[in-house]
């Protein structure tokens, strides 16, 4: 059973972060400059990652989910997910990916134990991806998502950040895949983190909240109807148009947050344990694990991350995190 933090939510989930690196440049993920990669030695290797990942499901976590940065460019991860998968209580073992590198791994992953993938993609233009993403090609993410089709990597996610001015045209397009695709298709308001480049100073101004997007969807392909969530226990609202094959999700840390519904905890590339996306509290298991802790240490200070988790975030209060980016924490 998992343990309840102090606010008496449930903490079933671990999303973790292998690597801080990404083979594209989203605008909203991290400046278009770049960020320092973390040096090698401190990113936790397999080996530590394993017995966090054993701390936490003996703490009742069944769900963990694997990010970046993107986590296909970290070598070797087929074999995470083989470990991972053999971890007693994991359950639910997911990956969010962009799908660049998707349709060369996708067969291989399912063989370890992956289940499912989340793919990131926030628009189904050629020309618009290659200005969001600055390198790439939409073609990859298309082969990559027929190949985790083919794989049984199901049901697929799909993860689009609405931003206005960039893609807020297109949430109608998206949504009428669903109505001939079994996609999940998830609508995410713009979460300011770290350094945003060129929307830094201006994010809050670039939002565009799910009642603004379900109206579009809804002035041309009908009304949303109620839909059963999807597997994966995340804080999206799901509907269906009426016939489709896929849902239609909304996941709204601005218009409305679901805080009060949060079941995780985020564990760094660099071993950091972050009690919640948008506040930059890390607890340090690095040097605890390279000091030799063991599964009962581990434990103890998963613990201290659950009872220390935050109420809810403040970005109401002009509050946001600043020492990390997107792409360093995976979402």
């Amino acid at each position: 059973m998992a343990h309840l933090d102090a606010y008496n939510r449930p903490i079933s989930y671990l999303r973790i972060s292998v690597t801080d690196r990404c083979n594209l440049r989203c605008v909203y993920c991290m400046p278009p400059e770049g960020v320092p990669w973390r040096p090698h030695d401190q990113i936790l290797s397999y080996e530590e990652i394993e017995p966090v990942v054993r701390a936490a499901a003996e703490l009742g976590v069944s769900k963990v989910r694997l990010t970046g940065g993107e986590p296909l460019v970290r070598p070797g991860i087929v074999d995470l997910v083989r470990m991972l998968a053999g971890v007693p209580g994991v359950d639910d073992l997911a990956m969010t990916t962009n799908g660049i590198l998707l349709g060369r791994y996708a067969a291989d992953l399912a063989a370890a134990g992956l289940q499912r993938v989340n793919v990131s993609l926030d628009t189904l233009r050629p020309e618009r991806f290659r200005r969001i993403t600055a390198r790439g090609e939409l073609s990859e993410v298309w082969a990559g998502i027929e190949a985790a089709r083919r794989a049984g990597l199901a049901p697929i996610k799909i993860n689009t950040v609405v931003i206005r001015g960039l893609n807020d045209d297109e949430p109608v397009d998206f949504a009428r895949r669903t109505l001939t695709e079994s996609w999940h298709v998830r609508f995410i308001e713009l979460m300011p983190l770290g350094v945003m480049g060129p929307m830094d100073d201006e994010w809050h101004d670039r939002v565009v909240t799910a009642p603004v997007i379900r109206a579009q969807i809804e002035a041309t392909l009908g009304a949303l109807e109620p839909a059963k969530a999807s597997v994966g226990g995340g804080p999206a609202r799901y509907y269906r148009l009426p016939g489709a094959m896929g849902t239609v999700g909304f996941i709204t840390p601005i218009s409305e947050h679901f805080c009060y519904q949060c079941n995780r905890l985020r564990l760094t590339a660099d071993g950091q344990l972050r009690l919640c996306l948008l506040s930059d509290v890390e607890i340090d298991l690095r040097t605890s694990l390279r000091q030799g802790a063991g599964v009962a240490e581990v434990k103890a200070l998963l613990l201290e991350g659950i009872q220390g988790k935050p109420m809810q975030h403040h970005l109401s209060d002009r509050q946001r995190p600043e020492k990390r980016v997107m792409s360093e924490i995976g979402g």
